[in-house]
Parts: structure tokens; C-alpha cells; sequence
């Protein structure tokens, strides 16, 4: 079940983002609890004091108290993976929205066209990101790691070496054995070293590929194009 917080001052903007949100999730066959705010401050306080957590948040920038740009800053140490979608009326907060690595930004005046889309996009990433697990089964231990919590896997000697959300790692098989095992289209090789999860690539830029939690990774000339294309393919087909 997704968890999704509107947080608006006006109670009737918040009234149309849940009819919106109820209507998305209904459309996506997916069940979703869904809880308003009209106070910035009591988002921000259940999240950073109760532990709340979201998959989702909608979030108007201009508040009373901490503001919408205020609150994304202040939560993502608490939740890393939320998405947020930006709602306002001031155009020049769409640069700092990206910044903020924010899902998207939707203009007060287009409600109704923007809003919906956004919502649906947003709810296929995050079923998309929940998947299956890689499993390392040794002697001594069990692992399960989700496919969204890989950023990166790298070759290591003998071993594949796993950069996930939650550490570092190794098992004693190749890369292209790892990559079979994975079976999932959004893990790549970007060099013939390197395997990346494309959930995680935020922009490819002078020949690398900048992750999410901010590393960069060289792609190989040869692979360049094909990575690209294939980024594109994949984000083209499942947003």
C-alpha cells in the first residue's frame, strides 16, 4: 500500500489533490492511504519526530511556517527515496525544484492537465522500485538485497562487489553472472566493469553517469551511445 501526504494551508486545494490522488490510484488498480495537512510544520514534525513515512508527497511551496522548498530540504534525511511533486505558482522555483532532485513540478494554473499525469507517473516509478531481491546465500549467510537499493555493481577480483543503499556487498561470482542472475532490464553495463541501476541515474554528463546518491560513474566510449539509448528506452516505456 502507498502512503501519500498532501500538505496545503488551503483546505480546499487540499480537497481537490486527494479527489486527484483517490482518482490516480483507482485508475492504477493500486491501494494507497492518503493523509492532509493544511499545516506545514505538523508534516514536517511526524515525519522528523514520529518516523511517518511516505512514498509520496504533494506539497505546495508557498506556506506559512516552513515552506514546501523548506520541507523537501529539511525530510530527505528521513526519507531519501520520497518522491515530491511541487505545486505552486511561481515559476522560478522550477530550478530549485530540480536541484532538490524533486519528481516534478506542476504550476497552480494547470491543475487539472498536470497534476494528474505527475501523480500516475510518480506511482509507476515507486511500484516500479519495490521489485524483487538479489539474493547472496553463502555458508555463513543469508543477504537479500531489493533491486532498488543497488546503486552499482563493480568488478572486484574474483568477486562483484554490490554498492547498495544499505553498504558495500561482495559475492564470489563474475559481473556477467550477476547480471544474469539479476534478469532485469534496468540494470546496465556502462563499462565492461560496471553494471548501474538506471532507477538510479540522474543524468548522464561528460561520459558519466551521476547516481542519485551523488556518485559518478565513468561510461566507457564504447558504451556511451548504446547507454544513452537505452536510458531513453527505458524511462520512455515505463513513464
Amino acid at each position: 500500500m502507498l502512503r501519500i501526504a498532501i500538505c496545503d494551508d488551503d483546505d480546499n486545494a487540499v480537497a481537490t489533490h486527494k479527489s486527484i490522488v483517490e482518482n490516480c490510484l483507482s485508475q492504477s488498480k493500486n491501494l494507497g492511504e492518503i493523509i492532509p495537512y493544511t499545516s506545514s510544520e505538523n508534516l514536517l514534525y511526524d515525519i522528523t519526530e514520529d518516523g511517518f513515512f511516505f512514498d509520496l508527497i504533494l506539497l505546495d511551496i508557498e506556506m506559512p511556517g516552513s515552506t514546501g522548498m523548506e520541507i523537501a530540504e529539511k525530510i530527505k534525511p528521513y526519507l531519501a527515496n520520497v518522491k515530491i511533486i511541487f505545486i505552486t505558482s511561481h515559476i522560478e522555483y522550477a530550478i530549485d525544484a530540480f536541484e532538490l532532485s524533486i519528481f516534478r513540478y506542476v504550476p497552480k494554473n494547470d491543475i487539472g492537465k498536470r497534476l494528474p499525469s505527475a501523480i500516475q507517473d510518480a506511482i509507476k516509478l515507486i511500484v516500479l522500485e519495490e521489485g524483487k531481491s538479489y539474493t547472496i546465500q553463502t555458508n555463513s549467510r543469508l543477504e537479500k538485497i531489493p533491486y532498488k537499493d543497488i546503486y552499482y555493481i563493480e568488478r572486484d577480483g574474483k568477486n562483484a562487489s554490490i554498492a547498495a543503499a544499505g553498504g558495500i556487498s561482495k559475492v564470489r561470482k563474475s559481473l556477467q553472472q550477476v547480471y544474469g542472475e539479476l534478469d532485469a532490464e534496468e540494470f546496465i553495463f556502462i563499462d565492461r566493469g560496471t553494471i548501474a541501476n538506471m532507477i538510479h541515474i540522474m543524468q548522464v554528463k561528460d561520459g558519466m553517469a551521476i547516481l542519485k546518491n551523488g556518485v559518478s560513474l565513468p561510461i566507457s566510449r564504447t558504451h556511451l551511445q548504446e547507454v544513452k539509448a537505452q536510458i531513453n528506452h527505458y524511462w520512455g516505456t515505463h513513464i
